[in-house]
């Protein structure tokens, strides 16, 4: 991969919705994907602010910032990501499609992430700390995968 091709740098971002000690406390998963790797290159964890949706953006690395960043309409991605690089897509359009598909395999994999359980986080250090644990694991793998496949010249 050229990290100085921005079509190679393509970026779906989504965020998921769970919950710590309690329903009524809603914490928001913000995630940026990369369409080459999928691979995650950037997480925040808040409320769905506009505010955790700018702390997603410094989260991810600036190559992978100059990009196409694709997402649905919320309204927060409009006002971060700069509007010549983000064009919303609807889930029908598929633009969004693996980073969907990403937050299912998180919601099966994770315990504390699907929505009827008795298990789940009772601080948010530790919810933050058992997702970031398993994306670096996923991110481990994906990137072993990756090279096996692309072997560097």
């Amino acid at each position: 991969m050229d990290p100085l091709r921005p079509e190679m740098n393509a970026l779906e971002l989504d965020e998921l919705c769970s919950f710590v000690l309690r329903k009524k406390e809603k914490v928001w998963i913000w995630l940026a994907l990369c369409r080459a790797t999928r691979q995650i290159v950037g997480v925040a964890v808040g409320d769905r602010s506009e505010a955790t949706c700018r702390e997603l953006w410094t989260s991810i690395p600036e190559t992978y910032r100059r990009g196409h960043c694709y997402s649905d309409f919320w309204r927060a991605y409009g006002c971060v990501i700069p509007p010549d690089q983000h064009p919303p897509c609807g889930k029908e359009t598929g633009g969004t499609a693996h980073v969907e598909r990403f937050n299912n395999t998180l919601r099966q994999r994770l315990g504390r992430l699907v929505r009827k359980t008795l298990s789940f986080s009772k601080s948010h250090e530790m919810h933050e700390a058992c997702l970031l644990l398993f994306l670096h694991r996923y991110n481990r793998e994906k990137a072993r995968r990756w090279f096996l496949r692309y072997p560097p010249p």
